[in-house]
């Protein structure tokens, strides 16, 4: 699984920074200034866990997450 294939969520707090993450990944998120900036952070996390995992010989879990508007 690579980092396209999961739903990331990016939202903004309110003390002006962003949060994005993959629900379908425990400790999978980063928190920063920019909206860009978390989105490239998030990259490298997901890259981190993604080795920890293929380490262990363990795949990624699979992405169930649903969007829903409310």
């Amino acid at each position: 699984m690579q980092l396209g294939d999961y739903k990331t969520v990016l939202y903004r707090q309110e003390d002006g920074s962003w949060v994005a993450e993959i629900p379908a990944i425990p400790g999978c998120y980063a928190l920063m200034s920019t909206r860009d900036e978390a989105l490239a952070e998030l990259s490298r996390v997901f890259q981190m866990i993604e080795e920890e995992y293929s380490e262990k010989g363990t795949p990624l879990p699979a992405d169930t997450t649903e969007i829903l508007h409310a």
